[in-house]
């Protein structure tokens, strides 16, 4: 059986040094650990699909993305470009408003 928690617990590490790293400007590790969070939060999301946490870990899949690409637009000097995080912030957005629009439509137990 998937232990949702078991592995959200493990994912939170990852992404709290990955920002970490680009608060202290610690380039290569930052970026490093990019893939490790990534992988990690598309793998949470792969295992809930069918379910309604499915929406919620896409919203942290879209976020994410959208995180690690304001870091490196940071690091590497594209800054002028960082704005096209907001494309995937939107669709966490949209993400997190199909999530509540879907729960209110299972019936309460």
């Amino acid at each position: 059986m998937f232990d949702l928690r078991k592995w959200e617990n493990m994912h939170i590490p990852l992404w709290l040094v990955k920002d970490t790293c680009w608060m202290l400007e610690w380039r290569w590790l930052g970026v490093t650990m990019i893939v490790p969070t990534v992988s990690m939060a598309f793998y949470i999301l792969f295992k809930t699909r069918g379910q309604i946490e499915f929406y919620i870990n896409l919203a942290i899949c879209f976020w994410i993305t959208a995180n690690s690409y304001w870091m490196c637009a940071e690091f590497f000097g594209f800054v002028q470009y960082k704005d096209f995080a907001a494309i995937p912030f939107a669709g966490g957005m949209i993400s997190v408003i199909i999530f509540y629009l879907k729960q209110r439509k299972i019936p309460a137990s």
